[in-house]
């Protein structure tokens, strides 16, 4: 496989993608002050962006397809809760608001394909 089709390969794997999700929010997170306002939303946006990429492989591993809808339906709240939560650490954190559209918008695609697949 050619070095840009692994790429794209990469780009377009839900589970590679939403892992690396998470280690970025992670990542982000550690940067931020350690203040009262943001030790909840820093707790509430790492449980909810690293349970995307978990409840993914549950559905990835579905015994049904019941299952399946129901945990990419976990996938698209878990990622609704995300972006809510990266509004808020914007919002207080307003110089670091530039990182956090960053991650807004990766996660909005999450929303948006999740929503997608649990409709079909």
């Amino acid at each position: 496989m050619k070095s840009k089709d692994k790429k794209n390969k990469k780009k377009y794997d839900l589970e590679e993608r939403t892992a690396r999700f998470a280690e970025n929010v992670i990542d982000f997170v550690k940067t931020l002050p350690d203040n009262a306002i943001n030790r909840p939303l820093i707790t509430q946006i790492v449980k909810a962006s690293s349970s995307i990429g978990a409840n993914y492989n549950e559905a990835d591993a579905a015994e049904s397809k019941k299952d399946f809808k129901h945990k990419i339906g976990i996938c698209r709240k878990e990622s609704k809760e995300s972006r809510h939560f990266l509004r808020l650490i914007g919002r207080a954190n307003p110089e670091r608001i530039n990182e956090c559209r960053n991650l807004w918008r990766e996660v909005h695609e999450f929303v948006l394909i999740f929503s997608a697949i649990f409709r079909h």
